[in-house]
């Protein structure tokens, strides 16, 4: 059990049936009238945010998310199947589980696989990814100085705005969270 009092920012817990993770908490101590707790929060298996307060002494069940390391082997339809680097079992994972960074994530990479008591609810990709650049307009010399871009699509087919330098063949850095180009990837 966790007490109100103690949420903290990423802290995960039951409520109602359903597994909620603090977004943000505010402890509010009016001039009249007892504390409360206002807290945003998500509902991780829907993605649902609400706002709601709570009594400080109130308490709620602890849920437990496991996180576990695991490689993205190959699709199938609909489902996405990633390999146990333990027990070398294969899990799928539907398609609607996976979010918007999944599209930079190519066969072999290293993802977080989100769970609740055995129920797959949310895939991670990895922060940063090096994918190559397999369509591109050519650069054209002198383009170095300005800020211009132009789409570019990648080895795993997601498309995104590149500087005008970058060709076709160019190994590039990509911030899944925001689907941005970083930079050239070194080596």
């Amino acid at each position: 059990m966790i007490s109100v009092s103690d949420f903290r920012n990423g802290v995960t817990f039951e409520m109602d049936g359903k597994v909620m993770q603090i977004v943000e908490f505010q402890h509010v101590k009016p001039g009249k009238g007892a504390a409360f707790v206002r807290v945003k929060m998500k509902n991780v298996i829907t993605g649902g945010v609400t706002e709601t307060t709570f009594n400080p002494n109130d308490k709620y069940p602890t849920a437990f998310v496991e996180r576990k390391k695991m490689e993205y082997s190959y699709a199938d339809g609909n489902l996405y199947y990633f390999m146990d680097g333990e027990t070398y079992e294969m899990v799928p994972i539907d398609k609607d589980v996976l979010d918007d960074s999944f599209r930079f994530v190519k066969e072999n990479d290293t993802c977080t696989v989100l769970s609740y008591k055995g129920n797959v609810f949310g895939v991670e990709a990895p922060n940063f990814v090096e994918l190559e650049v397999t369509k591109a307009d050519p650069g054209v010399k002198g383009d170095t100085a300005t800020n211009v871009t132009k789409p570019a699509t990648v080895e795993t087919g997601a498309e995104i705005k590149v500087p005008l330098f970058i060709n076709e063949g160019d190994k590039i850095t990509i911030d899944t969270r925001t689907g941005e180009y970083l930079g050239r990837a070194k080596g």
